[in-house]
This record gives structure tokens, C-alpha cells and sequence, in this order.
């Protein structure tokens, strides 16, 4: 979509929201091809019919080239075509002088630190993944001890409950033959490390193994509508074959078992305030072994020869498969991000995105036995992003062919698992 158009579309979005009569849409936004089915069904479920308005005209800047052009059509065909007069207005009219900012650090005095500093923040998080930075407390606390100073409760989610929230592993191995994707050797010993290590943080886990497309998201949905409210917090874990997708927060896709993708980000979104009000304020993680991209043929295999590597007669696979450009159905490569930025929200990958993610099969893959063998000997002391530092270290050293875990980190405050 042209950034005329998308900048027509966030003017003029208080007047879609106020007046927008979405029922009449539904039909031709799908018959046309600019959403899929379930994804209408999503856009149904946000709420009221201002909220359905409003979260139609965020999702369609990501529904490629045609988008705008076939709204305008579908509005003048529902008897709406005021308001496509008044988007193609917006459309013509020329953008606002950019803003000048005063590009000079701002000094800021970091408690606990002997010297200033001149600190810029950047606007994103960037991959790999990055420890948090420690944030200003006035005043400090002299007389307190570092194991309280470090678990401040202004900086530091609660974990009270026992159990203290639900984790969801899907496991997916083996793949229909027309899918064209090879069982996940390797799998099944991620799984059991995995619920056994989440069972240890009193997580109560719950594992599903061999799912399609359309079952993935119906245990994903089924989960999200839970009441978490005695809980304070929720995990996501997903095994499987992935992708490259196209994206406007968090990149990439997970198969399921019939060879059909489903975006990361649409999994994250079902957790978000909006669809699952019973986490609001409380951290959603979601750990992800799966391949980002088109680096690597489908289910590519080679021979462990790593000097690294203590696993003899092992052999690496990827969980990679080609970029997926699904005609008429893909977010634009060039869509900008115009969604609130999601809150206690943390997704770790196994593979930076757009590479692939090595899986030994008879040890499981590379970053879920890095990943199980930190939590074992750091979650007792250390918060979730740096236990992510030394799982990204670990992983990037090893093997010939080489992997590097990353995450996208929209956590408020840090996060210590609940040791038994």
C-alpha cells in the first residue's frame, strides 16, 4: 500500500470508527480476497462495532497493493461512499511538515552507576536479544541487600500463584506427505525437557502433539479465553516447521501438520489486552523452534561434523522452509507498524529472523537444550533476558553451520521464574 494511502487511512480513521457500518463488509472483504476467512472472524471478535471498525482499518495497511483501491469499491457497493469521498480526500491531501527534534543525548543520572552517561534509547528493541537496561531509582535504598535491591517490586513481575500460569506446548513432528515437510527427528526430546523443566518452574503444562493449521489455533484461542485471573502469568511454547512471512510486529510463521502457516504474530495477538483481558499487566511468553525464513531448503539435512559438538553419529536438521508469498493474502513487505505497541509481551526465536534453526535428532534441537540447560542453572538468580544472553551465546558457538536465537521484548519489568 502507498504511504499516501495508509496516511489516508490514519486521518481518517476517527470519522471510519464513528460511522462505519461494518456488517455489510465482511462478505466482499473476503469474497474479494483482501481477508481470509478466520481472519474475518478475528476482526468480529474485537468487540463493539466501533472496535470492529477500528481494528478493519488498522489490519487492511497490511493487505497489500489492492487494498485501498478495493475498500473504496466495497464501501460505494455497501452505500458508504462518503466516507470513500472522504478517503480519497485525505488521499490528496499533502502530509504534515515533519516535526524537528533536538537530536542531542539526554543525560540522564543512573543510580548505582559511579559516572554520567549520555543515553539514547532507540525506538525498537533490536534482535538478538538485548539485556534490559537498568532503569533510574531516586532515591536509592543504601541499607538494602542486593538480593531485595534486584527484586524490586517496582521493576520485577510478581509470581505468587502456585501453579503460577498455564504453559501450551505444541509439538509438532510428523507432517502430511503433501505438505512437502519432513518429520522433526529431534522433537519429542525438546518436548519432554521442556515440560519437565516447566513443571519445575510450577508452570501447569499442557502438550498437544501433531496439530493442523486449524487446530493450532483453536488450542491457542481455547487458551486465551481461560480465566487467568488467579494466575500471573502464561507460556506458549511451539515445536515445528516455519517460515518467512511478512509482518507488522513479530516476524514469521509455524506450520501445522497439513503444510499451512500460521503467523507469529497472530498467535501473540490472541494473548493481547484486547483478546484476553484476564492477562492484562501479566507477562505472556512465548519460546518458538522453529526455522525464520528461506535460508535453507525444507527439512535440509547435514552431517554433525562440528568439533563442538559431542554427539557422535547425530546428524543436524533445519526447520526451514521458503518464503511463503500467498497471493492477495500477505501483509505488504513495506507495512508500517500502527498498532500500540504490545505490553508484557516476550517472544523468543530460536534463529534470527530469516534464518535457519538447527535440530540434532538425537539430542533435540540446539536451542531448547541451551535454553533447558540455563533455566536449570540460572532461574533460580538471574531475570529472563539475561538467562536469553547466555542462551543466544551458548547457541551462536556451536555447530559449522551456525544459529543465532533472538527476541522481541515488550516486557515492563524484569522476570524471574518461580523456583520449586
Amino acid at each position: 500500500m502507498e504511504e499516501a494511502q495508509r496516511r489516508a487511512l490514519r486521518r481518517g480513521r476517527a470519522r471510519l470508527v464513528a460511522a462505519l457500518r461494518v456488517a455489510p463488509l465482511w462478505d466482499p472483504l473476503e469474497d474479494r480476497g483482501l481477508f481470509t476467512r478466520p481472519m474475518v472472524e478475528e476482526l468480529q471478535s474485537a468487540g463493539s462495532r466501533g472496535e470492529q471498525a477500528r481494528q478493519l482499518v488498522i489490519d487492511l495497511e497490511t493487505r497489500g497493493k489492492r487494498a485501498f483501491p478495493v475498500f473504496l469499491s466495497i464501501l460505494r457497493d455497501t452505500g458508504q461512499g462518503d466516507l470513500a469521498d472522504m478517503l480519497i480526500e485525505e488521499c490528496e491531501c499533502p502530509p504534515a511538515p515533519p516535526q524537528l527534534v533536538d537530536p542531542r543525548p539526554v543525560e540522564l543520572d543512573l543510580c548505582g552507576e559511579k559516572h554520567r552517561k549520555n543515553v539514547s534509547f532507540p525506538e525498537r528493541l533490536s534482535i538478538p536479544v538485548q539485556a534490559e537496561s537498568e532503569r533510574p531509582q531516586t532515591p536509592p535504598a543504601p541499607a538494602q541487600s542486593l538480593a531485595v535491591d534486584k527484586r524490586n517490586r517496582d521493576l520485577v513481575y510478581e509470581l505468587k500463584a502456585d501453579p503460577c500460569g498455564h504453559c501450551l506446548i505444541i509439538n509438532n513432528v510428523n507432517f502430511r506427505r503433501d505438505s512437502d515437510l519432513l518429520t522433526r527427528g529431534g522433537s519429542d526430546v525438546d518436548c519432554r525437557k521442556l515440560e519437565k523443566r516447566f513443571k519445575a518452574l510450577r508452570f501447569d503444562v499442557l502438550t498437544r502433539r501433531d496439530l493442523e493449521a486449524k487446530a493450532m489455533v483453536s488450542e491457542l484461542r481455547k487458551l486465551a479465553r481461560q480465566d487467568h485471573r488467579a494466575l500471573d502469568c502464561c507460556v506458549v511454547v511451539i515445536l515445528s516447521h516455519g517460515c518467512q512471512m511478512s509482518h507488522i510486529q513479530f516476524p514469521g510463521g509455524i506450520y501445522g501438520t497439513d503444510g499451512k502457516p500460521v503467523p507469529v504474530e497472530e498467535i501473540v495477538n490472541y494473548f493481547n489486552g484486547s483478546n484476553c483481558p484476564s492477562l492484562r499487566g501479566k507477562p505472556k511468553l512465548f519460546f518458538i523452534q522453529a526455522c525464520g525464513g528461506e535460508q535453507r531448503d525444507r527439512g535440509f539435512v547435514v552431517d554433525c561434523d562440528s568439533p563442538g559438538d559431542d554427539a557422535p553419529g547425530g546428524s543436524l536438521e533445519s526447520d526451514a522452509t521458503p518464503f511463503q508469498a500467498l497471493l492477495g493474502n500477505v501483509d505488504e513487505p513495506d507495512a508500517v507498524a500502527s498498532l500500540p505497541t504490545p505490553s508484557d509481551i516476550l517472544v523468543s526465536y530460536s534463529t534470527f529472523p530469516g534464518f535457519v534453526s538447527w535440530r540434532e535428532t538425537s539430542r533435540g534441537s540446539w536451542y531448547v537444550e541451551m535454553l533447558d540447560s540455563v533455566l536449570e542453572r540460572y532461574a533460580h538468580s538471574e531475570h529472563l533476558l539475561n538467562m536469553l544472553l547466555r542462551v543466544a551465546d551458548a547457541v551462536s558457538a556451536k555447530g559449522q553451520y551456525k544459529q543465532m536465537p533472538g527476541c522481541f521484548n515488550f516486557l515492563r519489568k524484569k522476570f524471574f521464574f518461580a523456583c520449586k
